[in-house]
């Protein structure tokens, strides 16, 4: 299972079409409420999650994903359950993903060391140990990394290039008309 964590003040697109993306790759995808089963975006859209954060299974977990937006990052970072569900995913070798100001969750748990990643301009110092490229979206092992709204259906086609392959993401994204 793949769990997207919404937090009050989450980006709304940047947690919307990757879960579009991966869902038309046929991947098993989950918002998951980190603050109620209704989570309000930061641009005021209320969005219903799938299940609640008591109901996410670690030992399920494919990925994680985490859309940027504020204070939403700072709502993921602040909640134990998505900090364990990102550790568990990390040192089982699961895909981790974060988009926007979120790679900065990735950086303060030490797991950007050594690695390539992206973010949102300004987040840069918050990527302790990387190599900050710019990218719009960045691929290192099992870590994905983006940098903000615009390069979310890219960041979808990165997850799902690495937990199927290029050829479903290029095929999903191209019926989508995005190539």
């Amino acid at each position: 299972m793949f769990y997207v964590f919404l937090a009050d003040g989450f980006e709304e697109v940047e947690a919307m079409a990757p879960v579009d993306v991966m869902r038309r790759a046929k991947l098993d995808v989950a918002t998951v409420g980190v603050t109620g089963g209704e989570v309000t975006g930061s641009h005021n859209i209320t969005v219903r999650a799938d299940i609640a954060l008591d109901d996410v299974q670690l030992e399920n977990i494919e990925g994680v994903i985490l859309p940027g937006g504020m204070p939403g990052t700072i709502n993921l970072e602040k909640s134990q359950g998505v900090i364990d569900a990102v550790r568990y995913a990390y040192e089982n070798g699961k895909i981790i993903a974060a988009i926007c100001a979120a790679p900065s969750i990735f950086g303060h748990l030490g797991y950007l060391e050594g690695r390539k990643a992206t973010c949102f301009p300004s987040f840069e110092t918050e990527l302790n140990g990387a190599e900050y490229t710019s990218a719009h979206t960045e691929t290192d092992g099992n870590v994905i990394t983006a940098k903000g709204a615009g390069c979310a259906v890219e960041f979808g086609h990165a997850i799902v290039s690495k937990a199927v392959s290029k050829e479903t993401a290029d095929k999903v994204i191209g019926d989508m008309q995005c190539l």
